[in-house]
């Protein structure tokens, strides 16, 4: 059977404090031990262990330096380093933290800190490596969907940057503001559940279907359901909203004004400006003076006044964005 136990490498140059330790994590945990800062590394590279618990003060090479080696490389970086250390002053712990530590404890240790801090730092090391699976499931989605549109890959990057940079105009917090990133290539998710015929029609659409098309929204929140994920939750959020119009004409609820949410209203302008200075199969891209021309007439009407201004005073950022992800 496969030992799936959380990995720890602990380090110290004094072998009655790896005993100590040993006996304190031994029940729960796979132990790795190595007596110099070198050997740590080279263990790191060879193990790639969940946590490393280090001693400070060694011959050689200081903890100090270990953790900044490991924060120095990008294989290493997010293993997170717990200190172990008889030196207590505050400008000491203080050092910890600078060169990347998560945690201090500070010798003789407490079998019941050490087990409460090892335990609180993977828990949150495993949060953070569920965000990191739950995202690549939401891109991959993304990618899914580009393969029932005319749209380009390039096109779900661009608008979802421009997103960012609107959620951050309007005063989301930075996190807020990656969330929404991350989301926003969702938004069509739900054309996977159109058929070809309709998507892929070189010509305009029939009413017939066109009614159909309408339907994307709600297929893209049946396809993201229910979860726990606040990320996925907003994913649906967005698929759902980015139809919307500010004066209720839009589909599939016929919200209006406020009644949209935030992150709907944000999508809806980015999506439509990058899609009208986008060239495709059916049209030639429009001019960033048309677009905006465009956009201020609908001011009201499809979007969000205050996001349109927002929108007009980072259009300098926008606009490099646009031309960094470039179509091929």
């Amino acid at each position: 059977m496969i030992d799936s136990r959380p990995k720890i490498l602990i380090v110290d140059d004094e072998p009655a404090n790896l005993r100590v330790l040993n006996q304190t994590l031994n029940d729960k945990y796979r132990l790795t031990f190595a007596k110099s800062g070198k050997e740590a590394l080279r263990l790191v590279d060879s193990e790639q262990p969940d946590l490393v618990l280090l001693d400070v003060m060694m011959p050689e090479m200081t903890g100090y330096q270990v953790c900044e080696t490991l924060k120095s490389q990008a294989l290493t970086r997010a293993i997170p380093v717990i200190f172990v250390s008889a030196l207590s002053d505050s400008t000491d712990e203080t050092k910890g933290f600078s060169v990347g530590a998560v945690d201090y404890i500070t010798k003789p240790i407490s079998p019941a800190v050490v087990k409460a801090r090892v335990q609180t730092h993977l828990s949150l090391v495993d949060a953070e490596e569920l965000r990191r699976t739950r995202l690549q499931v939401i891109q991959r989605l993304g990618r899914a969907s580009e393969y029932k549109d005319n749209e380009t890959g390039m096109h779900v990057m661009r608008m979802s940057h421009f997103s960012k940079v609107i959620a951050l105009a309007y005063g989301f917090t930075e996190a807020d503001a990656d969330n929404l990133l991350h989301a926003a290539p969702m938004h069509d998710i739900g054309k996977i559940g159109i058929p070809d015929s309709i998507m892929l029609k070189p010509g305009k659409l029939t009413d017939e279907e066109f009614s159909i098309m309408k339907k994307h929204p709600e297929i893209g929140a049946e396809i993201l359901g229910e979860s726990d994920s606040d990320l996925i939750e907003l994913a649906k959020l967005v698929a759902m909203t980015h139809h919307e119009k500010w004066d209720g004409s839009g589909y599939p609820k016929q919200l209006k004004g406020n009644n949209i949410p935030i992150e709907g209203r944000i999508v809806a302008l980015a999506d439509v400006f990058d899609a009208l200075t986008s060239k495709r199969p059916y049209k030639e891209a429009w001019s960033i003076e048309k677009t905006m021309g465009f956009i201020q007439e609908q001011k009201g009407l499809h979007f969000d006044p205050e996001l349109v201004d927002l929108f007009q005073q980072q259009l300098p950022a926008i606009l490099e964005i646009k031309a960094r992800w470039q179509d091929d």
